[in-house]
């Protein structure tokens, strides 16, 4: 009985583990989506900034040897 009792025990346990486990993976999901969301929108403005280079710059923009 006290083998059946342990056993048990570790089941709990390893059952606790996996559930942590997957909420840690859950958020790592939603963190790495977002993370995603703000790589792109970044990359857009930085793509959208680069065929603005070619315009004249603004006038109270200073000089880069300023």
């Amino acid at each position: 009985m006290e083998r059946v009792d342990a056993v048990e025990e570790k089941v709990a346990h390893l059952t606790r583990a996996v559930e942590d486990l997957s909420d840690v993976v859950t958020a790592q999901g939603r963190e790495i989506a977002r993370l995603s969301r703000l790589v792109q929108m970044l990359a857009e403005r930085e793509a959208e900034r680069e065929t603005m280079a070619g315009e004249a710059p603004a006038a109270n923009v200073r000089p880069p040897h300023w």
